[in-house]
């Protein structure tokens, strides 16, 4: 069984877990376009996203206070897994339906999250380590709609920083990264984003 919000999440999950193999181990203390995220902190909270949105499709608590250093032996291996996991758990469209108890959101917005997350946070990686993205296209224009209505509370808790502006023809993917508060022309520098 599959749902829109799988389909997304199968569509970009392999974009994301390319981009995480092919960082080597000597560009872990590299900055990110998210501000005070070096590549070793980004992967450990975008893995820390990939197996607690897993429990949040099943409406079960997570805890975001632990920050576990998951770069441990065979990490590029289990995030791919964990992954798999991800897109399974968000297959069974129970885990679209009603009210997230531990967001306070909708199912399907949690699941929206998920997929920001991959997506965003996969082009992070790619920039800050020099690597080639390109966002799974079907993914964007959903992604769009999605952080145009969580950007207000989101810029208040300090998830998204405040949009970079625009210019028309810009591609959708920098679109939507400056909509999160990323420069799409962000080459190493100091970046702003959250």
């Amino acid at each position: 069984m599959a749902t829109q919000t799988s389909d997304l999440l199968a569509a970009a999950a392999p974009r994301t877990v390319a981009v995480v193999r092919g960082i080597a181990d000597d560009q872990l203390h590299l900055p990110t376009p998210c501000r005070d995220y070096s590549v070793r902190d980004l992967l450990n909270h975008l893995y820390e996203v990939v197996v607690n949105f897993q429990d949040l499709a099943a409406k079960r608590p997570v805890e975001w206070a632990e920050k576990p250093d998951f770069l441990t032996d065979g990490w590029r291996d289990r995030f791919e897994v964990e992954t798999g996991k991800l897109i399974t758990a968000w297959s069974d469209p129970a885990s679209l339906e009603g009210m997230s108890p531990g967001m306070g959101m909708p199912q399907t917005t949690v699941g929206g999250m998920v997929l920001l997350d991959l997506t965003v946070h996969a082009w992070d990686l790619a920039v800050a380590t020099g690597q080639p993205y390109a966002a799974a296209p079907e993914a964007v224009p959903v992604l769009h709609d999605l952080t145009e209505n969580l950007a207000p509370t989101g810029r208040k808790m300090g998830v998204f920083a405040d949009p970079v502006p625009a210019a028309d023809g810009m591609p959708d993917l920098d679109r939507l990264l400056a909509l999160t508060g990323r420069d799409p022309a962000w080459a190493g520098s100091a970046g702003t984003a959250v």
